[in-house]
């Protein structure tokens, strides 16, 4: 293999490196008031309590169908088109039926992807449940990292997340008056009464932006396209000579 063959492959592997290295988790985007998350395919707010910060509502408390009129008449970032988070049996049909392993809709540890919510604290964020997968308890689970609930704390890029229940848009069809909920507390999901008042947490599908490039992945590139067209242009004076 020649130099310009080396240069080319090593080129090819720095930058898989760079794009695979922006492939998981959350990404900023406008300045860091939204947060992209690449899997879902769906953007957040990065204030986890925006009805309240935006004095919409005195402490961000609201009954299930008081969240979901916020979310959908929230226009943030020329966006109009907000929601709460939503969820998808995790199985082939809902099952209810409580679990610390994350198998059903009810219980702990869920890191399926139809509960954008629950994929959020345990994926995005790494944050645990108060029970091991076994059922066994767990230190260390909540928003704060230690076993301690209520108040809120900046996780992440997320800031004012709320150690309650947050509201998830979908609406249980086996029971009346029941919606799931995830209480990012004890790290669990489950149902509640939609009277109940809990927090909501605005999302929207899609991405807001395209991903702007590091200054560094641009300088790499630079540098590697430079160097490339000097070993072209040494490459063909070699077989002029």
């Amino acid at each position: 293999m020649n130099g310009l063959k080396r240069l080319s492959l090593a080129l090819a592997t720095a930058g898989a490196l760079v794009s695979g290295s922006a492939q998981a988790g959350l990404e900023s985007r406008a300045g860091g008031t939204m947060l992209y998350d690449n899997v879902l395919n769906i953007t957040w707010l990065a204030d986890a309590n925006y009805a309240k910060t935006s004095v919409y509502d005195a402490d961000g408390l609201m009954s299930w169908n008081a969240a979901n009129t916020w979310a959908a008449n929230l226009v943030f970032g020329g966006y109009d088109d907000w929601r709460l988070a939503a969820n998808s049996p995790v199985g082939v049909d809902w099952n209810t039926n409580y679990s610390p392993a994350g198998t059903t809709d009810s219980g702990y540890n869920i890191t399926s992807t139809h509960s954008e919510l629950s994929y959020m604290y345990h994926v995005n964020l790494s944050l645990k449940s108060s029970r091991f997968p076994s059922g066994n308890f767990q230190t260390g689970y909540g928003v704060h990292g230690n076993g301690t609930t209520g108040g809120q704390a900046n996780v992440g890029l997320v800031n004012n997340l709320q150690s309650n229940v947050y509201w998830s848009g979908t609406a249980y069809p086996g029971l009346g008056g029941q919606a799931f909920g995830f209480d990012t507390g004890p790290g669990s999901q489950g149902l509640y009464d939609r009277t109940s008042e809990r927090y909501a947490w605005a999302v929207r599908s899609g991405d807001v932006a395209a991903p702007i490039p590091e200054p560094e992945t641009y300088a790499m590139m630079l540098a590697g396209l430079a160097l490339l067209g000097v070993a072209a242009r040494r490459r063909k004076q070699k077989l002029m000579a």
